[in-house]
């Protein structure tokens, strides 16, 4: 019989239709690897066996019915701690934070199109960091090799899809913790154009710069699951309507016009990174894809992601503030730093950051001008362990996209010499994300097919 854990989204759901397996099969499969598997990689703040069990029984009920909500009903999706759902803690990667009296937007319209919510994931805390090495959790390790990252800070989601259990799950992406945990895990991680899903019920780290994103085994999961997650929401200030965003496209290669907009030497990477990445961008043309002679002029990635690290320290010091002053123990110290620093910045020091990324976004956007994609790896590295210190450039080849509001996805492209993940990353123009995700369909038959981590 097939293991139903083993499919991606798109064929569980076809099989969910044709009775292939019931929901509750599903999830009582998901459930037996969470107790085979969760103990060493601790992917998990909260679980809610239970409650997904009766999810997941409601949703065969609706099938049997005739009454099935979306492709999405009885699939199980997980949730980054950072997100509300009602009556369930929400950490925030912190010792505790809240208990919401609401979903989150993201998990209202999850609801709504029939998922199970099997748990709240671990992350790095605050979101303010790439490693998902928790003060208050203990760290989330790499279902491909235990005692390294799976990166952040959406770690607990990745790694918790990447070692099937569940069927995706859900994070944030500021400068890259969506796209970054799905390179180094193995898996394709979204983050779509700013606004376009709702970020209300989510704890803020920079609300210029926030997203919520999926995080998949596969591009066409990304569609399906954007196609439930984007739309208008009134209560969140920055978002806004799809209108074309969602828009059917085509995927045809030939005489895509794309770029790569940094330098091999803009980034230091890890031995054979650049080299692999240069690889797929030879494929691309050899698909009759032509690449554009295009770069971002002066870049400094480094200036731009410091710039972009204040902003999120000030944003994320005026949001918890009242945490701050009334409940400091539940923040460890280093967290509690980086917000100290980021509310006493001088004001010109915020005006000059802010000034800087908007620059940036708008030079980032202004290459859509000239060409309908940009290339480049997800990360300059793959993942290492707990015991190396975090390389500082983690977010230099991320970064760009949220700066620019852009849709931006990372796919599995191979294995580095240590045998990790590796992720190439496209970027798309703003409200273009379905072209985005049909590119990304016609080159994942490009890229090589990675085997099954062994947990």
């Amino acid at each position: 019989m097939i293991d139903p854990t083993a499919l991606d989204i798109t064929d569980a759901a076809a099989a969910l239709a044709d009775g292939t397996f019931a929901a509750e099969d599903l999830m009582r499969a998901y459930l037996s690897r969470i107790e085979q598997y969760e103990p060493a990689l601790n992917c998990f703040i909260t679980l809610l066996p239970d409650a997904a069990l009766a999810q997941a029984r409601a949703a065969d009920a609706r099938r049997a019915k005739g009454e099935r909500l979306s492709p999405l009903d009885g699939i199980p999706i997980a949730l980054k701690d950072n997100i509300d759902l009602v009556g369930v803690p929400t950490t925030n990667g912190m010792a505790k934070f809240r208990t919401p009296a609401r979903d989150a937007a993201a998990v209202e319209r999850l609801r709504q199109a029939g998922a199970v919510i099997v748990g709240k994931t671990n992350m790095h805390e605050g979101a303010l960091g790439a490693t998902t090495n928790n003060h208050h959790h203990g760290p989330t390790h790499n279902p491909w090799r235990h005692g390294h990252t799976p990166g952040g800070s959406s770690g607990g989601s990745a790694a918790a899809v990447a070692a099937r259990l569940c069927a995706g799950a859900l994070g944030t992406d500021t400068m890259g913790s969506v796209r970054l945990p799905a390179a180094y895990c193995g898996l394709a991680g979204l983050k779509p154009t700013y606004g376009l899903i709702s970020t209300r019920g989510v704890v803020p780290l920079s609300y210029g710069l926030d997203h919520v994103g999926p995080i998949c085994r596969s591009a066409r999961d990304l569609s399906l699951l954007l196609a439930v997650l984007a739309g208008y929401d009134p209560d969140c200030m920055e978002s806004i309507h799809p209108h074309r965003a969602l828009r059917t496209a085509q995927g045809d290669l030939k005489g895509l016009r794309f770029a790569v907009p940094l330098s091999p030497h803009a980034v230091p990477c890890e031995a054979g990174i650049w080299e692999d990445f240069e690889g797929h961008v030879a494929n691309l043309r050899r698909q009759g894809a032509v690449q554009v002679d295009l770069r971002l002029t002066n870049p400094d990635p480094t200036g731009t992601r410091l710039a972009g690290l204040l902003i999120s320290e000030a944003d994320a010091g005026h949001a918890l503030a009242a945490e701050l002053l009334s409940r400091p123990g539940d923040f460890s110290d280093e967290f509690r730093m980086f917000l100290e620093y980021g509310r006493g910045a001088a004001a010109h020091r915020l005006v000059a950051a802010q000034r800087r990324l908007q620059a940036t976004g708008h030079a980032v956007r202004r290459l859509f001008d000239q060409v309908d994609l940009l290339l480049l790896p997800t990360a300059a590295q793959a993942a290492f362990p707990f015991a190396q210190p975090a390389p500082a450039s983690q977010a230099d080849f991320t970064q760009w996209a949220n700066h620019g509001g852009c849709p931006a996805l990372s796919l599995p492209c191979g294995l580095s010499s240590g045998g990790m993940p590796l992720g190439l990353q496209l970027i798309g123009r703003p409200l273009a994300d379905g072209h985005l995700l049909a590119l990304a369909e016609a080159i994942v038959p490009l890229l090589p097919h990675l085997p099954v981590p062994g947990c």
